[in-house]
């Protein structure tokens, strides 16, 4: 088993955080509790980064203790069986600025790095008929990013963060279902 500590799916109501339990069957989309506004949520999934760093994750160890069974009947939860998985595309984006956030632009710029958000579009079989997609944008949390910063650079941290996420999925998904 191993824990993505955090993702955010787009919505146009309100993005939803997510933790993603990868085990070698299914990966189920672990939904978080309400931490923050939609306005931060979408801030968040445009820079890449936890904009509000006071929240801890929860571990896999934390996960332990409750049963697997529990997690896939939630219905807040979303499960994929990996043998459902059709297609999972890696991509990134870099965000598009509007006039309100020329401080958080200037920043950026100041900072001399270029800003990619990674993203993932998950495939999967439902029934014969339906053939859902999950997009997930991969932001770490303030406890992931700000040791990580001390030594490297916002865009390496980011691509570092996709890339383990990445691997996890190559490693229990069928081979030629994941691309990048």
């Amino acid at each position: 088993m191993a824990l993505i500590h955090r993702v955010i799916v787009p919505d146009e109501k309100y993005p939803t955080e997510y933790a993603i339990l990868v085990t070698d069957t299914r990966s189920i989309f672990i939904r978080q509790k309400k931490t923050r506004s939609s306005y931060w949520l979408r801030g968040e999934m445009k820079f890449g980064t936890a904009l509000v760093t006071d929240v801890i994750p929860k571990t896999l160890e934390d996960y332990e203790q409750t049963s697997l069974g529990s997690l896939t009947t939630d219905p807040a939860n979303i499960t994929v069986p990996h043998e459902a998985v059709v297609s999972l595309v890696m991509g990134k984006e870099e965000p598009e600025f509007r006039a309100r956030e020329f401080f958080v632009w200037l920043t950026m710029r100041r900072q001399g790095h270029r800003f990619q958000v990674y993203n993932f579009e998950m495939k999967y079989r439902q029934s014969p008929n339906a053939e859902p997609s999950i997009r997930f944008y991969m932001v770490p949390l303030g406890a992931y990013f700000k040791p990580e910063r001390q030594t490297k650079s916002r865009e390496t941290i980011l691509r570092e963060y996709a890339i383990e996420a990445l691997e996890m999925f190559q490693k229990v998904l069928p081979a030629g279902i994941v691309s990048s």
